[in-house]
């Protein structure tokens, strides 16, 4: 137990030390981490470290999916629905039925094996395509199509897989049962995510307090992915509903305590998993070589460079004719959503980055089928998932930039963001204006002093004045507002430093002393805020 937690805590570390040095670097954290990993998994003396299989698809996958989906707009993800499920379903069919086609008719795989392996690698990882896309800043529909096929598409991935195994595992495979079956956990886990959204969101709000708000939320993704997988579905698409349903109607019924406390937890969270996850997946080299004395290098060359070609070409196949081809077939579709030029379905192509969900199916695979025999080529295809995984996620993902400079796409999304920018302010305005008009009918409705009253209206004011600065345009007015910010910033330092030597010369009570430390964090998280970084 103790070297377990002395394992932990190194691991923890070198994430620390890896993501600093990405930031520096300016390059996905995961891709640093996953090199990191393959490089200690080769030092001599170090302990091999095996992923457990279910440890990251009962325990990890959870709370990733869950975290995304909340941060995810529902009316984006409803408005490229149709984006998001051509390539979350129909790019991961397809990919899985080239990908299997390939290693049958190319490597001699029998086909139900073929389409484990296809199904296995089918799933493409959002999360080093998406940060180099939101540095570069890329347009907001992008991002949003990226996003929403990276929650969904490892719902088709494992179920496809569920089926695969089961034709190797029983020798026994049924078409029209499979669709029948895949319709069937598509409308359950719809059901079910709707379910556990509402009755969490209920239930966080009866008990009113944030540390078991929080407690809850943690909860919310297991309660919502176990029961479905426990059932012989994915647990994905239902966990994906919860999300959404939770920040669709999450505002109006979290409070301002949970939230503000409940986001720096699971941005805490998140990053502690994600940094030791792929961390992780670059240790299993170790463990994988040495599963491999049976191959000759040939084999393992040839088959790493067929699966690795089918399936980054896959996706270019798939991309162009689900972007161009229902425009062509439905004339209200291109007025309504006009065709976009062909460096937008390249850049998605190009974003085939697989992750750790395959490298976890890929190690869930029994040893053995339901006869006693050992599972056909458990092995290498282990050793295949790790290659994709590698090739895509270094290869693609250190690449992903300049193909992104080169399609001219970088900072494209800039005129969005200024509007984006603009939105917000007005909004902002709409508020104070409103809050303004609340105090008017207040001044008619009650008997508070004038005064009071004035006091409350010349403090909206002020706020309306500086959102009405902050939203100029002009270079002026932003260097003033910057130094504004700076001599605030500084005005804040001061405040810190008065009240802490307040504190050490024994004047101040620790709980007096926190209430006033928390009141100059707010302030100064909205300054930050107010940035808009």
């Amino acid at each position: 137990m103790v070297q377990a937690i002395q394992l932990v805590v190194s691991l923890l570390a070198v994430v620390a030390a890896v993501a600093f040095a990405a930031a520096r670097l300016k390059v996905p954290a995961a891709i640093l981490l996953v090199i990191a990993g393959v490089i200690l998994a080769l030092i001599p003396g170090l302990p091999t470290i095996k992923l457990a299989p279910e440890l990251v698809l009962l325990v990890v996958l959870p709370p990733f999916i869950y975290s995304a989906s909340v941060a995810m707009s529902w009316r984006e993800f409803e408005f490229n629905l149709r984006p998001i499920a051509l390539l979350a379903v129909g790019c991961v069919v397809f990919t899985t039925a080239l990908a299997a086609a390939a290693m049958h008719w190319l490597l001699a795989f029998p086909w139900s094996v073929a389409f484990v392996l296809g199904a296995i690698v089918s799933p493409p990882d959002a999360v080093a395509p998406l940060s180099i896309a939101r540095r570069m800043r890329l347009p907001r529909r992008l991002l949003v199509v990226l996003e929403g096929e990276g929650l969904a598409n490892d719902a088709t991935a494992l179920i496809l897989y569920r089926f695969a195994v089961a034709a190797v595992a029983f020798g026994v495979f049924s078409a029209s049962t499979a669709v029948e079956t895949f319709a069937a956990i598509v409308v359950g886990e719809i059901v079910w995510g709707i379910a556990v959204g509402w009755f969490m969101l209920r239930l966080r709000r009866f008990v009113d307090d944030p540390r078991i708000e929080i407690t809850l939320s943690l909860l919310t993704p297991f309660v919502a992915y176990w029961p479905p997988e426990w059932l012989g579905g994915s647990g994905v698409l239902a966990t994906v509903v919860a999300g959404l349903y939770t920040s669709w109607n999450g505002p109006r019924l979290i409070s301002a305590a949970t939230r503000l406390q409940g986001i720096f937890f699971w941005e805490v969270l998140v990053y502690l998993l994600e940094g030791l996850v792929f961390l992780v997946t670059g240790l299993q080299a170790r463990a994988l070589a040495d599963s491999l004395r049976s191959y000759t290098p040939t084999d393992l060359v040839t088959s790493s460079v067929v699966v690795c070609l089918v399936i980054i070409l896959a996706r270019f196949i798939w991309v162009f004719p689900a972007t161009y081809v229902p425009r062509w077939l439905s004339r209200s579709l291109a007025r309504r959503d006009p065709s976009p030029p062909w460096q937008y379905p390249f850049m998605l192509g190009f974003t085939g980055v697989r992750g750790i969900v395959s490298l976890a199916a890929a190690l869930a695979i029994p040893f053995v089928t339901s006869s006693g025999e050992p599972f056909p080529d458990r092995d290498l295809i282990l050793f295949l998932t790790f290659v994709v995984i590698l090739v895509t996620l270094v290869g693609q993902g250190l690449l992903l930039p300049f193909v992104i400079r080169w399609l001219g796409l970088d900072n494209t999304g800039q005129t969005e963001h200024a509007d984006d920018r603009r939105e917000e302010f007005a909004a902002r305005r709409q508020a104070v204006e409103a809050s303004l008009a609340r105090i008017d009918e207040l001044e008619k409705e009650t008997r508070l002093e004038h005064e009071a009253l004035e006091r409350l209206r010349t403090h909206q004011r002020d706020r309306l004045l500086r959102v009405a600065h902050r939203s100029e345009t002009d270079g002026d007015h932003r260097n003033a507002q910057e130094l504004h910010d700076e001599i605030e910033f500084g005005l804040i330092q001061a405040e810190r430093q008065r009240v802490n030597d307040l504190y050490r010369r024994g004047e101040l009570k620790d709980e007096a002393r926190r209430r006033i430390e928390r009141e100059l964090d707010l302030r100064e998280a909205q300054l930050v805020s107010w940035r808009g970084e």
